[in-house]
This record gives C-alpha cells, sequence and structure tokens, in this order.
C-alpha cells in the first residue's frame, strides 16, 4: 500500500514511478479523486453524526409538546447518518480497490523493461574457455544424468512436466546448499525458520502477489489458500497486525521452505531440466527495519548473497532491475546471474528487494517511535535456491563427465572432491 498523504500532497513523483514501470499512470489522478471523495463524504457523515448526538441529548430537554418534532428529526437524522456511515465505507472500499492496485513508489531503479537493467559489475572466476580446455561442455541436465544425481522423466511421469527427482549426491549437493546459506545467516544473526507454504488471501494479497503475475500462484479453492511461492510471503505475514520494536535494529528472518510456481507465463522458456520448475527449494533472508535504514539494509542482504556466490565459486554479475521488470512490491531489486556455459548467458540465481513500507502498510506491520505508530519497511533476499545446481553443474564439469564440488560445499558433503559417472 502507498502513502496516500504523500501521493495526495505530491503525486508527480508517484506519476513518474508509473511512467518508469510502463504501468498505468491515470491510476495517480484516479486515487485522488477517490481519496477527495472519500474525505468529503466522511465529513458530511462526521457532520451528521454529531447533530444527531446533539438532537439526542435535547429530546430530555424538550417540552412535552416540542417532544415528538424533536423525536421525528431524531429518527430522520438517524437515517440520514446510517446512509452516510453506509457512503462512506462504499467510498473506503473503493479507495482502497484502487490504491492497491498501485505497484510500489520506484527508488533509483532505472526506466525501462525486463532488457533494460544495468549491470553494476562482474564478480567471481572468469567463465571458462571449454574450446580451449577441447572440450564440449555439457548442459545440466545431461550431466544430471550422466552423474544419476537428476531424473526428470520419473518426475514427469509422477507430477507432470516441469517436475524431478534429485538423487543421491544431487539431493545432498542441495542440502549442502541449504545448510551452507543457513550458517552464513545465523553468523549474521538472523533467526531461521521453516515457514507454512499455505498462505491465506489476506497475507498473499498484503505481500503484493495478488497482483499482474497471480495466475502463477497455485490456489486451493477448498480451502481458500494458496501455496507461496517464495518463503518471503509467509515471513512478510508473521508480525502481520503487530507493533515491533526496533529499537535494537533491524529483525531478520531466514525461511527454509519448498516454493511452488505454476510458471503460467513461461510456456517454452527454460523447460528443459530444472531452470524453470514447478517445485522447489529456497532459502529466503527477510528483514524488518526502519525505512531509514532499508537502503544500507538492501546493500547488507546483496552482501551476503555475494558472499555465498563466492564460497560456491561462481563467475557471476550483479544487475539493476528495470522499474518495468519489478515485482509489485519492489521499490529496487538488485539480481546477481551466474554464467551458464552451454546457453552462454547469465542465469538469475539470487535476487533482493527493498519493498520499502509497501507490505507493512498492507499487512498492518508498524512500529512505535516518539509516542507514535508508523509503518516499517520490509526487505527480502535468496540465500541459497535448488536452481543454483545448473550454474555449479555446467561450470565445475570435466570432460569426462565428472563433475568438481566446489570447495566451499565440501564439509557438507563428507568432504566429497568429485561426483563422478555412473558405470
Amino acid at each position: 500500500m502507498i502513502d496516500l498523504r504523500a501521493l495526495r500532497e505530491n503525486p508527480e513523483p508517484f506519476r513518474e514511478s508509473q511512467r518508469a514501470r510502463g504501468a498505468d499512470v491515470g491510476l495517480v489522478d484516479r486515487i485522488i479523486a477517490a481519496d477527495e471523495s472519500r474525505r468529503t463524504v466522511l465529513q458530511d457523515f462526521e457532520s451528521l453524526r454529531a447533530q444527531q448526538k446533539t438532537v439526542s441529548r435535547s429530546i430530555g430537554q424538550a417540552a412535552p409538546q416540542d417532544r415528538p418534532a424533536v423525536l421525528a428529526q431524531a429518527k430522520e437524522l438517524a437515517e440520514q447518518v446510517k446512509a452516510a456511515e453506509a457512503a462512506a465505507n462504499q467510498a473506503a472500499t473503493e479507495l482502497d480497490e484502487l490504491a492497491r492496485q498501485f505497484q510500489n513508489l520506484i527508488e533509483g531503479a532505472p526506466f525501462g523493461g525486463e532488457e533494460d537493467f544495468v549491470v553494476l559489475r562482474h564478480e567471481g572466476p572468469q567463465p571458462r574457455d571449454f574450446a580451449a580446455e577441447g572440450f564440449e561442455p555439457a548442459d545440466h541436465l545431461a550431466l544430471g544424468e550422466g552423474l544419476d544425481i537428476i531424473d526428470t522423466k520419473r518426475g514427469a511421469k509422477v507430477s507432470g512436466a516441469r517436475f524431478y527427482y534429485l538423487k543421491g549426491w544431487g539431493m545432498r549437493l542441495e542440502l549442502a546448499l541449504m545448510n551452507a546459506a543457513l550458517d552464513k545467516a545465523a553468523q549474521h544473526g538472523f533467526i531461521p525458520m521453516t515457514t507454512p507454504t499455505l498462505v491465506t488471501p489476506q497475507v498473499m494479497g498484503g505481500t503484493g502477489f495478488l497482483g499482474l503475475h497471480a495466475d502463477e500462484i497455485y490456489y486451493l479453492p477448498a480451502d481458500d489458500l494458496y501455496l507461496t511461492g517464495t518463503s518471503e510471503v509467509a515471513l512478510a505475514g508473521y508480525h502481520t497486525d503487530e507493533i515491533l520494536d526496533l529499537s535494537a535494529g533491524p529483525r531478520r528472518y531466514l525461511g527454509w521452505s519448498t516454493c511452488y510456481r505454476r510458471e503460467a507465463g513461461a510456456a517454452g522458456k527454460d523447460t528443459r531440466g530444472i531452470i524453470r520448475v514447478h517445485q522447489f527449494n529456497k532459502v529466503e533472508m527477510f528483514s524488518y527495519c526502519r525505512p531509514e535504514e532499508a537502503e544500507a539494509e538492501h546493500q547488507r542482504l546483496l552482501a551476503l548473497e555475494e558472499e555465498m556466490l563466492a564460497l560456491v565459486g561462481l563467475p557471476y554479475r550483479v544487475i539493476d532491475t528495470a522499474a518495468g521488470d519489478l515485482g509489485s512490491s519492489a521499490a529496487r531489486k538488485f539480481d546477481c546471474e551466474a554464467w551458464l556455459p552451454t546457453q552462454q548467458r547469465w542465469m538469475e540465481v539470487t535476487s533482493t528487494s527493498n519493498c520499502t513500507t509497501y507490505q507493512a502498510r498492507r499487512l498492518s506491520i508498524r512500529e512505535k517511535r516518539d509516542g507514535r505508530t508508523a509503518p516499517v519497511a520490509t526487505l527480502n533476499g535468496t540465500l541459497a535456491t535448488t536452481r543454483w545446481i545448473v550454474a555449479i553443474l555446467e561450470n565445475q564439469q570435466r570432460a569426462d563427465g565428472a563433475v568438481v564440488v566446489p570447495e566451499g560445499l565440501r564439509p557438507y558433503l563428507g568432504g566429497l572432491e568429485l561426483i563422478e559417472p555412473t558405470v
């Protein structure tokens, strides 16, 4: 939810944000008009209610001959107050519906769409020159099948397209990634949590996920619950309708969960292997902080993501995502993309978003400071996910089909240095 007072007093930044996102600029003026209408109707209601109270108090003081007229006036005012209250409630509902359509106000994100991101820097080792090494790299699925650690055929047989089994060292490699991320976050004061993967419409909508991409979310109509595509949703809902004490600094949580995505808008894109699937595991950082601390906290989450990528030795780049490619709740987002040798492209492996006070306003999460309550800021960031296996296999492969285990993960795999093909 946006700050209506800020929009009313200075609407131009909100119009500019909509332009940057390629969204409906006219929504700003419709919200302003609905807010003015609500305030006018509310003022009428409060005026009538004050008159009603005055007349009601005068009934007992009225002379006997005047009392019937006063009672009639009180009755008429009661009907007017009831109608005015209904009108005020309706106006408030209409304003709320419009305001909830508005995406978060961007903060520093580049203008444009999906291809208009800005590359901030390249990090990690240089991408390997496989031609110089004398062999053609295999893609992650061919490697996974040769190592007998990924099985998409039986995944499809059991659950349909874009499902899979991780087997043996594949399953353990995923678990190693998750445990390494857990240790990394715990060292930096994050509270580890396993989170619900089913949430109410109020929580899913409150985090901003029931907007343009709602068709990518699994919904269980019999239970009126949604399956989460990230533990960000459950972690954002954790403090719904609460007043937090942030005097000692941000509250930081780490969510470990299985995630579900229909990927309805991604037909034909990355359908081979396990790059874009319907179910995966993810470790997600989530932070509640004061709004003035959000930008620094955003950099902190990005730094932790980069520490994890350094741990597994992947070549990657950091991009500043363009406004038109941001989620509804994000004011700014940085992605880390690992190099994918067989496709000669960069593939997103982490994402961290500063949602400012957008989610907290929708979920009524506040802080009490100087005798007043105000919305807090929320931020999120990926620390490890199943997709990382794709980049690890392709970047760490040998000519014989074996895969070198990144040194940072070996302690989590009993010292294993090499995953070798099965005979």
